[in-house]
């Protein structure tokens, strides 16, 4: 597996990283397990956030007294100075750690800067001052948002949705941050679920020499399937670009990547599952998609009162309360047996 360099920061890990936001679904043994299992396997850098229950304690547990070895990235969803150095704090002592590599303001709606009243990105540069964090990163759903940050020449570390499914503007934001030196880390690189082939996601990410992806890891089978490209990595065939493709014509127009940030609902609707069942269904294991929970879960898209909320929140632009009728239509066919999958 080749190594590449995290932009200014001068990091340099295998591209090949682990997301830890599945693994607070894990107990404590598993997690461990799974992440010890990682390292072993070759990988190095490691993304957590203070909004990731109690992922931050699985990582200090799993890796206390070998500090050195390996980088850790979190974020804080923190909008007030108080509240930035309350989750540093809380971080630091999760991880059990005196310092973080990589410090990551969380789903930024705007790119703070010296001096637009916030106090947040000097709250930013003390941390770095007092060795409490090393690099300064950023995250955001928001392509507008990110480039801006990106360009603003502030931040050592962009991350953001990355896939195969990317459009123009995802790839001019990659490229962009090769041009002036911000390392680019890719979340969502099997766009929520939808993406179940890793060999042709894989082979996508090794396009783009500066991009870093963070796999969402919850099962050792599936850390197995990443960490097997250490030694084998996927290469674009013409094969692998034909799939893509076809990936895209079906993927194409307005799909729910299930990033949640639509959330919470009035009406308790599991927006970020609901608003893509229709994809789910036909692209995932269906048997635990069809379950009496799920169709229960999906029967709330009827008490939807249309208020709007979730479609102000969606950093893609959908219109949320019609994708979630037109997504409870189509399964309840499925269900009836009007339709097979």
């Amino acid at each position: 597996m080749r190594n590449v360099t995290l932009g200014k920061t001068g990091i340099v890990v295998p591209q090949n990283g682990f997301g830890a936001l599945p693994i607070q679904r894990d107990d404590m043994e598993t997690s461990v397990k799974i992440l010890r299992r990682a390292y072993e396997g070759g990988m190095r850098y490691f993304d957590t956030a203070r909004a990731y229950s109690d992922s931050e304690e699985k990582l200090g547990e799993a890796f206390d007294g070998m500090r050195d070895k390996i980088y850790i990235a979190t974020k804080t969803t923190a909008k007030t100075p108080e509240g930035f150095w309350k989750d540093l704090e809380t971080s630091l002592k999760n991880l059990r750690t005196d310092y973080i590599d990589v410090y990551q303001f969380h789903m930024v709606t705007q790119c703070y800067k010296p001096g637009d009243g916030t106090g947040m990105y000097e709250c930013m540069q003390e941390a770095k001052a007092k060795g409490m964090i090393r690099h300064i990163g950023v995250t955001s759903h928001r392509i507008a948002v990110a480039m801006e940050c990106v360009e603003s020449g502030l931040y050592e570390t962009m991350q953001f949705p990355f896939s195969y499914l990317a459009d123009e503007k995802d790839i001019a934001l990659v490229k962009k941050c090769e041009e002036l030196n911000v390392g680019f880390v890719a979340m969502k690189g099997l766009a929520g679920g939808l993406i179940t082939n890793s060999k042709a996601a894989m082979a996508f990410m090794l396009e783009y020499p500066n991009v870093i992806p963070i796999w969402g890891i919850q099962r050792v089978n599936e850390l197995e399937e990443w960490l097997a490209f250490f030694d084998n990595e996927p290469e674009m065939t013409s094969e692998i670009k034909a799939f893509i493709e076809n990936e895209r014509k079906e993927l194409s127009g307005d799909f729910c990547r299930g990033c949640g940030y639509c959330l919470p609902c009035a009406a308790g609707i599991e927006i970020n599952q609901c608003a893509r069942m229709s994809l789910m269904i036909r692209r995932a294991p269906t048997a635990g998609w069809l379950s009496e929970e799920w169709q229960e879960k999906m029967a709330k898209i009827d008490d939807c009162i249309n208020c709007g909320a979730c479609m102000s929140r969606c950093p893609y632009g959908l219109n949320t309360p019609e994708l979630l009728k037109k997504n409870l239509v189509d399964y309840r066919r499925v269900i009836s047996g009007e339709i097979t999958v």
